[in-house]
């Protein structure tokens, strides 16, 4: 009987405050920083696992709402988990289901117990708790999970982010019992805390401490890039980051854009994952070395330039710009998945070499040398 691997995290070093380090998990070793390609459905839209994989994604992202509904996560457990379910045997995170409650779901009513809703698919009734969220979560068999909490969009009243971050906090310590009760320790999982606190910086400082009393496994940044300015974004991470723990992992949830990344990892972040990489794909937006590249503009019809030469993505280097504007234009399903195969390549790339820049006390070279590259845009590099 094989032993199971212990969640751990190791810190490698640092250079400012940007971080490198190794999440161990069951299934695998989480290289930090790190982006994690979103898999909403178990699946991340318009790309096979083993192209995920190839691009150096090392975890992947799974949602516990939509999963909960469609096909359940009873039906996952049923089929082996969601490792095996959707083909992918390296780490998986799920988020807690709260954030797509509050976005997504009918008539939706939040008490001290829980979230009450009607599905967006069917208008079927659901109720959704702390306890609830790690079984789910617990059934999928994902190696990080999340507590349930509550996300406000900003601006919102102080008040306001007070009651969600305090109501989040007392949720922390239920997750935690539930996920210790689900023997998650044991399973070699690890349930991560999730700090709140708005644009208040004295209420995310607070939430920061009180969830490190907790025994987690790492420690979340939530709330952000729902509406506010890059700016508030990074603001609240200069106050909060500098009282997380040092030695557990730190994900900023839902973030970002390219530079929202570089910026955030300049100021301790270790996790990210957002839909940006693989929607933009799908609405004919590439990111490169050299910026953003629409493909939807007529400029690209007689180009045959791939996206970058350099690239080791085969969809950056092989295909001409001509031919994926062409896709595009034309409706192909290929455009999509060309697109985001390019896309969550680039982003993987852009996190291999901040890790390398890191462990090699140069970050603030690549930070400026990447800053500089984005700035002289695509058309320098014709």
């Amino acid at each position: 009987m094989t032993e199971t691997k212990k969640f751990g995290f190791k810190l490698i070093t640092t250079d400012g405050m940007a971080r490198r380090g190794e999440i161990n998990t069951p299934h695998g070793v989480v290289h930090t920083p790190a982006f994690m390609p979103v898999g909403t459905q178990a699946t991340v839209k318009a790309m096979f696992t083993d192209h995920v994989r190839e691009t150096g994604a090392d975890v992947v992202l799974g949602n516990t709402y939509h999963l909960m509904l469609r096909p359940t996560a009873e039906r996952v457990d049923r089929l082996g988990g969601l490792h095996k379910f959707m083909n992918w045997p390296h780490t998986i995170l799920t988020d807690s289901g709260g954030f797509q409650v509050m976005s997504l779901a009918q008539l939706r009513k939040l008490d001290e117990d829980g979230v009450r809703f009607q599905s967006h698919i069917d208008g079927s009734k659901h109720h959704l708790t702390p306890e609830r969220s790690v079984e789910i979560q617990g059934l999928l068999g994902s190696d990080i999970q999340m507590q349930l909490d509550e996300c406000i969009k900003l601006p919102s009243p102080r008040e306001e982010v007070q009651r969600a971050m305090e109501l989040s906090l007392r949720w922390a310590e239920r997750s935690r019992t539930q996920f210790e009760k689900m023997r998650g320790p044991g399973k070699g999982q690890g349930l991560y805390g999730i700090v709140q606190g708005g644009d208040v910086p004295e209420l995310r400082i607070r939430s920061a401490e009180e969830l490190a009393k907790l025994p987690m496994e790492g420690y979340s940044v939530g709330g952000l890039a729902v509406g506010e300015p890059q700016e508030v974004m990074l603001k609240m991470l200069d106050i909060t980051t500098p009282v997380m723990p040092v030695d557990k992992p730190r994900y900023l949830m839902g973030v970002g854009t390219p530079d929202d990344l570089l910026e955030s990892v300049k100021r301790g972040i270790d996790q990210f994952d957002c839909v940006m990489p693989t929607r933009a794909g799908r609405h004919g937006l590439a990111y490169t070395r050299f910026g953003k590249v629409n493909l939807k503009n007529a400029r690209h019809q007689d180009d045959p330039r791939p996206l970058d030469e350099e690239s080791a993505c085969p969809a950056t280097s092989t295909y001409s710009r001509a031919y994926l504007h062409h896709l595009f234009r034309a409706g192909e399903a290929l455009s999509g998945m060309l697109l985001t195969w390019n896309n969550i390549a680039y982003y993987q790339t852009l996190m291999q070499g901040m890790r390398d820049a890191i462990e090699e006390s140069r970050f603030e070279e690549f930070y400026a040398k990447t800053k500089e590259d984005w700035a002289r845009g695509d058309i320098a590099a014709l």
